[in-house]
């Protein structure tokens, strides 16, 4: 088992010196067992707290007892362990989508919640093979990096994700912990036939050979945003970076479908001027070798642009893309459209210089008496000056999902 190259990832990723605790995904699994054993070893030697979570789907019966048994035995072995319960009701169809979604989130609530900012998980080289064993059957299970942001939006917003044992395989990790005298949980849900994930293991068994290397999203030569919600890109940027920025200027986490993204790629390699929307992204290409995207001001039927009321001092997040903090008084947010002429005098000057594509779905703050603050168009000194703030939020999701962040002590 390539146990150097778990301590490499360790120290390549993570900040020695940092006083925030690390936080792993803890099944009580063999996988998930050999991570946290790991962790803890590396946390103990850099003087670093560990929180081991368990999440229960409560989609099996005895659910609840394993989750039990799985914080017993984090608490034995020195972790902070806690419990997690994806509760109401759960999907009729697209049930592994709808829990692995419910499970990212919950994760990433309780990381932001403790000031953790890496959750690590044990996914293999194993779980790489099925994975794309998966996906040729015609699955949309995602292929896991060794560091990437989290998956769930806003939830995970400046959550990363680690799994260091992506170079190893499953049976070499339970030789290493049946060496050490450690036993793990089985979950029956693993060779039950009818999950899409307990065929590829099966078919899988035994199969030696090359280790499916993971997809990543490289950084485009160069990009331009602002706060005011704009990202400018090449014209020859790849699908994936695109995508990326659709989702990051929309405030999603659904990817734009393959079919349209291939359709919008080619349209942009031919040069052609045009304006397309794309998954609540507003895209328009200039003869200059540049694309601009912004949100859609004009898609709201996955919920787009709704209002949000916030209460004295509460902190939100807006159509995915600003997170909002009241000051003294309750205000509502929602989007810039039809109220400039409410902006303070400076203000509306300033909303001059911004794109008229992404004036309306700038957030407005909205007072009782019907007043309205766009705190993007006074700029950085925003937050020093004035009760209410506005972070955005879409550049830095767009540079941690290109790879620009890459280190828990990158900012």
């Amino acid at each position: 088992m390539r146990l150097g190259g778990v301590q490499a990832a360790f120290d390549r990723r993570l900040d020695p010196a940092s006083a925030a605790p690390l936080a792993v995904g803890f099944s009580g699994g063999s996988d998930s067992l050999a991570l946290l054993r790991m962790t803890l070893d590396w946390a103990r030697a850099h003087g670093r707290r560990v929180i081991s979570l368990t999440v229960d789907h409560g989609l099996q019966a005895e659910s609840a007892v394993w989750t039990r048994d799985a914080v017993a035995k984090a608490r034995a072995l020195g972790a902070d362990a806690r419990a997690l319960a994806w509760i109401g009701d759960k999907p009729a169809t697209g049930l592994p989508a709808a829990a692995r979604r419910a499970r990212h989130a919950l994760l990433a609530q309780a990381v932001r919640a403790a000031g953790v900012r890496v959750l690590l998980l044990g996914h293999t080289a194993s779980d790489r093979a099925e994975a794309a064993a998966m996906r040729a059957e015609g699955s949309t299970v995602p292929d896991p990096r060794d560091w990437s942001p989290s998956p769930v939006w806003p939830e995970g917003r400046e959550v990363f994700l680690l799994r260091p044992l992506l170079g190893c395989r499953r049976e070499d990790l339970r030789g290493w912990l049946t060496a050490v005298g450690e036993t793990w949980l089985d979950d029956p849900a693993n060779d039950d036939p009818r999950s899409a994930r307990a065929r590829a293991r099966r078919d899988l068994a035994g199969a030696v050979g090359e280790d499916p290397a993971p997809s990543a999203v490289a950084a485009p030569e160069w990009f331009e945003g602002s706060a005011t919600g704009v990202l400018v890109l090449p014209r020859d940027a790849s699908a994936a970076q695109l995508a990326m920025a659709c989702l990051c200027v929309a405030g999603t986490e659904r990817p734009p479908r393959g079919d349209r993204l291939r359709r919008l790629v080619a349209r942009l390699r031919s040069a052609e001027v045009f304006t397309a929307t794309l998954a609540g992204a507003r895209i328009e290409a200039s003869p200059d070798g540049r694309v601009a995207l912004c949100r859609d001001a004009g898609e709201t039927a996955r919920g787009g642009l709704a209002a949000l009321s916030l209460a004295p001092g509460e902190t939100g997040v807006w159509d995915g893309r600003y997170e909002i903090r009241a000051g003294a008084d309750p205000i509502t947010v929602q989007a810039l459209k039809g109220l400039a002429a409410r902006l303070p005098k400076a203000q509306r000057a300033a909303l001059q210089a911004v794109p008229a594509a992404a004036r309306p779905a700038l957030p407005a703050l909205v007072d009782a008496r019907g007043a309205a603050l766009c705190p993007v168009l006074d700029g950085p000194a925003f937050a020093r000056t004035k009760t209410e703030c506005a972070r955005p939020l879409f550049l830095d999701r767009f540079r941690a999902a290109i790879g620009l962040i890459d280190q828990e002590c990158v900012t």
